[in-house]
């Protein structure tokens, strides 16, 4: 698979390629949904094996996307979602094993109940088909995005951003590797084998019915493009604008700890924090310990005037702060009046991503977590928890803020439909 060809143009060769590649996944995906659990587990352990074997080979394609990525002036945000090690490498192989290890999703009864006439009912949970992903420079996505579809009973096309090009192939070697070993169809986890930007375009339009869904992974202007242009269903969230409310009643040493971590843990993912609120009742106490804890974290704040006077470093908030997804080492920082105050800006300027209160108030707790209209809602825990591999998922395929089937983070339970199996004893209607 390591030698497919590259094509570079477009026009014509471009949608022969893309059709193909849509007719053999809608072949293997039927294949895949009536697979047993063990023979699709075998494929993941395989790959996760072969994967660790090659930890020099893809260090080295890792290291000529990261040189690449240089010449480009890429952010450094971006290269470190783009940057492999060994420790990195290792947990890509570790979630291989642990997907593998989760149970089985398809088959799953949902719900039963019977009818007055006697009809039994089930709703029983299927795979979607054909996933397509397009993501941009995390390679960790080829091996995330293949196996949660894989373990789920469906195929996947796989998009990798140029920026992982040579990273994502070796990764994806890796896992045809691991279908073969199992006796699976190779074309279960496919890679767009091309640079090609109209390859985007080509999978948005769902590849004549080959795609089902579409899951983007990126940046704002590549997420908005999917949603714009898609003609099949789309898993996605545009922005992580994550806020984390610090109430009057809040622990401040739990505060500090919680908004250090959401913050500055990882600075470019979606999960952090990117809005500090702080309760006007508890100001005097909490403010200036949790801007200057940032300050001194060589964290950006940006604030409003009552944040700006707690120390001379803190620069001024504007209109847009509220609403920006930094990705970087910035933040903004206000207060609000109490937890409906936080509410209300969250309604305002939040993506429904993720949100968090710290507070030691249970009721104003079980406000925060009922009012918040967002996939995650956390207490006195990091937004950067809002991971499905924090969530026992093994890894995800992608954060969702729509209302539609999926939300939150997508894991193997999530990459199912349903349908209904209805048993009866020769019953007729009226």
């Amino acid at each position: 698979m390591e030698n497919l060809k590259i094509v570079e143009g477009e026009g014509g060769d471009l949608d022969v390629l893309m059709n193909a590649i849509g007719r053999k996944a809608r072949k293997a995906a039927r294949i895949l949904a009536l697979a047993p659990p063990e023979q699709k587990s075998l494929a993941l352990r395989a790959a996760a094996t072969i994967l660790r074997a090659r930890v020099k080979d893809l260090l080295d394609a890792n290291a000529l996307d990261m040189a690449n990525a240089r010449t480009k002036n890429l952010a450094a945000s971006m290269l470190d979602r783009l940057m492999l090690d060994d420790k990195r490498i290792a947990g890509m192989a570790q979630s291989l094993d642990d997907i593998a290890d989760l149970p089985d999703p398809v088959g799953r009864v949902l719900e039963t109940f019977e009818r007055p006439n006697g009809l039994r009912i089930a709703r029983v949970a299927t795979p979607l088909g054909v996933v397509g992903v397009i993501f941009e420079s995390r390679p960790n996505v080829t091996a995330d995005a293949g196996a949660l579809c894989l373990k789920a009973g469906n195929a996947a096309i796989l998009r990798a951003g140029s920026e992982s090009f040579h990273s994502s192939r070796l990764i994806h070697a890796c896992l045809v590797a691991g279908l073969k070993e199992a006796g699976l169809p190779e074309d279960g986890v496919a890679l767009i084998p091309t640079r090609d930007r109209a390859a985007v375009g080509a999978m948005l339009t769902g590849l004549n019915g080959a795609i089902d869904v579409i899951v983007p992974r990126g940046g704002k202007s590549l997420v908005a493009r999917v949603q714009a242009e898609a003609r099949v269903p789309v898993f996605a969230h545009l922005e992580g604008i994550v806020h984390v409310y610090v109430d009057a009643e809040a622990d401040l040493a739990k505060a500090e700890k919680i908004l250090l971590n959401a913050k500055m843990r990882r600075t470019g993912i979606c999960g952090a924090a990117e809005t500090l609120l702080v309760d006007c009742a508890g100001a005097d106490r909490l403010l200036a310990p949790l801007v200057r804890l940032l300050l001194d974290a060589n964290c950006e704040v940006r604030g409003d005037e009552a944040t700006r006077k707690v120390d001379a470093r803190v620069k001024p908030a504007a209109e847009e702060d509220w609403s920006t997804e930094y990705l970087e080492a910035i933040i903004a920082a206000k207060l609000v009046d109490g937890v409906q105050g936080a509410i209300d800006h969250i309604e305002t300027y939040g993506s429904h991503h993720t949100d968090c209160i710290v507070t030691e108030n249970k009721e104003k707790a079980e406000k925060f977590l009922r009012e918040v209209d967002s996939a995650i809602v956390i207490h006195n825990a990091s937004t950067q928890f809002a991971d499905g591999g924090e969530f026992g998922f093994g890894a995800e395929i992608g954060i969702a803020t729509g209302r539609m089937h999926a939300r939150g983070p997508v894991g193997v339970a999530q990459l199912t439909s349903f349908k209904y199996v209805v048993h009866g004893e020769g019953q007729t209607r009226a």
